[in-house]
């Protein structure tokens, strides 16, 4: 397996891996791969990796900036990641939140943050903080990882796209 960037070509590649990963997921609304496409149509998305394996696209993440409480603090959102249901538990998933994680760092983020389980983010040293909120979102689900030491007060501000809700279903 192997971590790259995307490519034009593995656009459709990306849409079945999310359609796929989430297909009946109870806590999804099933629009991850339209949130994956909005964020890219609207120049948003800042880091998009694939696992490759065996020349087949079988996971990816994304990463864009977000604010917090109105602010740029220079932190990203981690989201939506997926791999197909065949491949998951192999560390694919791992892999790619990882390697996104350095390329954010890379690009002197200051932090990262997402929505999700913290039993599965905790391996990466996410943790819930209450200066961290997101609106309609369970605390425990609202998880950060600051690379300086500061975690920034306030509500987390994410791309439109991320309204999942609002998007047309296909």
């Amino acid at each position: 397996m192997r971590i790259r960037e995307e490519t034009p070509e593995d656009i459709a590649a990306i849409r079945a891996v999310h359609l796929a990963a989430f297909a009946g997921h109870p806590y999804s609304h099933q629009t991850e791969h339209l949130i994956v496409d909005a964020l890219r149509d609207d120049g948003a998305l800042s880091v998009s990796l694939v696992a490759e394996k065996d020349g087949a696209v079988v996971g990816h993440v994304a990463f864009s900036r977000m604010l917090i409480g109105g602010h740029d603090c220079d932190w990203y959102l981690l989201g939506p990641i997926g791999v197909l249901p065949g491949e998951q538990r192999e560390g694919i998933g791992s892999a790619l939140v990882l390697a996104g994680l350095a390329e954010v760092r890379s690009r002197a983020a200051c932090g990262c943050a997402l929505v999700g389980d913290p039993a599965f983010y905790s391996r990466f040293g996410f943790t819930s903080d209450v200066r961290l909120t997101c609106e309609g979102i369970p605390q425990e689900n609202v998880l950060q990882l600051s690379f300086d030491g500061q975690v920034p007060t306030g509500a987390i501000v994410h791309h439109p796209a991320f309204g999942a809700e609002a998007l047309e279903q296909e």
